[in-house]
């Protein structure tokens, strides 16, 4: 026959009960987290942020990496879960129908705010009068008539092959070189080192900001063919439409993670240097406790346990 329980431990358990905040285990069909990722090294950081996180917290995070497109589909689909790299306005165009249909959901405040994607050149280049959108025909034989973008299908690309496509700014002559994210920068790179003109998409975060010898400029009078407010920007995350009602406690980590242009250029300049994105991410969170301690603010681990 078992003992009775003791007056004295009866009361210390129910004290204990009421002191400590009850928490609840999130659903066994959260536990696996299906990331999807562009290779922006902006949205790489980012995302080893919330995969280490997430990791630590007894989640199982898996990344796959796909253009915008086929992330926003995934979604769709049901077989992705979430993406922290919607760039509005440059990818609006691309995620609006599946925001519309109700097959993907955009987080209530964006994870960046003061964001930035345009057009831009180095310091001499502006130097020598190349300023404005205007001011890029003027340089067409100095340039090869070649701007430089992104990856096939991005938005910032269907958006510059429209101002060629109608000669706005008279550059229905010039070509956009279509490359990923580091061929566009060793194509600037090597202009820089030649001391030679170059037009080439830009965006803050990002460690170019620092290290185009020389500086940049971003070029002005956009007429907004690149967004609003010449290419003022801000970075939000989308999620599965029933995501926060299924798994929510990994739906609030995702809300509490903002970032600022600064940190996350920081965050990005370690990933150029190719060093892992997720031991990366980890030393920040080991040299910036008070991030972690903000990011993980109202959030439990995966069995229910406070986090912090």
């Amino acid at each position: 026959m078992p003992r009775p329980i003791s007056r004295s431990l009866l009361s210390l358990a129910v004290s204990t009960l009421l002191v400590t905040p009850l928490y609840a285990a999130e659903p066994a069909v959260c536990k696996n987290v299906r990331l999807g990722v562009v290779n922006w090294t902006d949205v790489i950081a980012t995302s080893a942020m919330a995969n280490v996180l997430l990791d630590d917290l007894g989640y199982s995070t898996k990344q796959t990496s796909a253009s915008q497109q086929i992330i926003f589909a995934g979604i769709r689909d049901q077989r992705l879960d979430m993406f922290l790299g919607y760039w509005n306005p440059i990818m609006t165009q691309t995620i609006t129908p599946f925001v519309d249909a109700g097959q993907v959901k955009v987080l209530e405040k964006p994870s960046l705010e003061d964001a930035r994607a345009t057009l831009a050149v180095p310091q001499y280049l502006a130097d020598k009068g190349l300023k404005t959108f205007a001011d890029i025909h003027k340089f067409e034989k100095e340039l090869g008539g070649k701007i430089y973008g992104i990856e096939p299908g991005s938005g910032a690309n269907t958006q510059i092959k429209a101002m060629i496509d109608k000669n706005q700014f008279g550059l229905g002559k010039f070509q956009l070189v279509e490359s990923s994210e580091a061929g566009m920068l060793a194509a600037v790179d090597r202009a820089v080192r030649r001391n030679e003109p170059v037009v080439f998409f830009g965006w803050k975060p990002h460690p170019m900001n620092v290290n185009v010898k020389g500086g940049m400029v971003y070029l002005s009078g956009s007429e907004d063919a690149l967004g609003p407010d010449e290419g003022r920007a801000t970075v939000w995350t989308v999620t599965a439409p029933d995501y926060a009602q299924r798994c929510p406690n990994a739906y609030r980590l995702l809300s509490n993670l903002t970032f600022s242009a600064e940190d996350e250029s920081r965050m990005m300049q370690p990933l150029l240097e190719r060093k892992n994105p997720l031991e990366s991410a980890r030393q920040w969170l080991k040299d910036h406790p008070q991030d972690k301690a903000r990011w993980l603010e109202g959030v439990t681990t995966f069995d229910g346990k406070p986090a912090i």
